[in-house]
């Protein structure tokens, strides 16, 4: 589907039912597109747009061992007994802030399915004529950004499992106080009656999925680093890879 202004669209590999979700917003938060596909199909969308700024919730590229060296500096402890020293930088910079997050092993082929799908997603936007972030020039983007990363630093804790109902309930709160216009999450309360509690019946089908979700807030950070640059922040090393939050100032600590 091809739209006249710029796409902002988030990326989530992960997706537990097909290769990918991906999510669409416009320049005013309005919700252009929530779908599953494999990697023809994301790319189909993507490239069907006039201009489009794009953030992947994977990793950009493989751990450079900019930790291990941080470490080395720093003479923390014996190298052999930390466990830091598997992460990229930016991976790293989260977990000390509290916020829990996966590493990138040194080498693509030892990486987990998901992260190298995400390998292959930046290197075919990449060929199709994509730059990395900031690129004023390109009327193409890409960035990498983190759900789970996003979530906490907009909520200001820890967040909730996204497979909980209060989760799932939490990240959709946070998205729409943001101005993203999705289904209101107050609604879901709305429809509950002592009648459908007795009966087991939930209004499910106003909650977005997990990986719903992480797409969602990937398209919003894609939207508010292409218009609100100066309200992002970054972890990470530009050579190694940038992780890209959608917040301005970031806390020291993260928790519940």
């Amino acid at each position: 589907m091809l739209f006249n202004d710029s796409a902002f669209i988030g990326i989530n590999p992960a997706s537990s039912h097909k290769t990918f979700t991906y999510a669409a917003l416009d320049k005013d938060l309005n919700l252009l597109a929530l779908a599953d596909g494999e990697m023809e199909d994301v790319t189909s969308f993507v490239m069907g747009q006039q201009s489009a700024t794009v953030a992947i919730n994977a990793p950009a590229g493989v751990n450079r061992g900019l930790v291990r060296e941080k470490i080395k500096k720093q003479m923390l402890t014996p190298l052999k007994k930390i466990r830091g020293t598997e992460f990229r930088l930016a991976e790293y910079e989260l977990r000390a802030r509290g916020i829990s997050v996966s590493g990138t092993p040194a080498s693509a082929a030892l990486s987990p399915a998901w992260i190298q799908m995400g390998f292959d997603l930046y290197q075919n936007l990449e060929k199709l004529g994509f730059t990395k972030y900031p690129d004023k020039e390109s009327k193409y983007k890409i960035l990498e950004t983190h759900p789970h990363a996003c979530f906490c630093v907009m909520i200001g804790q820890l967040s909730l499992p996204k497979s909980s109902l209060q989760g799932r309930l939490q990240r959709q709160v946070a998205l729409y106080e943001r101005g993203v216009k999705i289904k209101d999450p107050m609604d879901f309360f709305e429809e509950i009656t002592r009648h459908k509690i007795i009966k087991g019946i939930w209004p499910m089908d106003l909650l977005y999925l997990p990986e719903q979700l992480d797409a969602l807030v990937a398209a919003y950070t894609a939207w508010l680093a292409a218009t609100r640059a100066e309200k992002i922040s970054t972890v990470g090393d530009e050579h190694e890879g940038l992780i890209i939050l959608p917040e301005k100032e970031l806390r020291e600590k993260y928790s519940l």
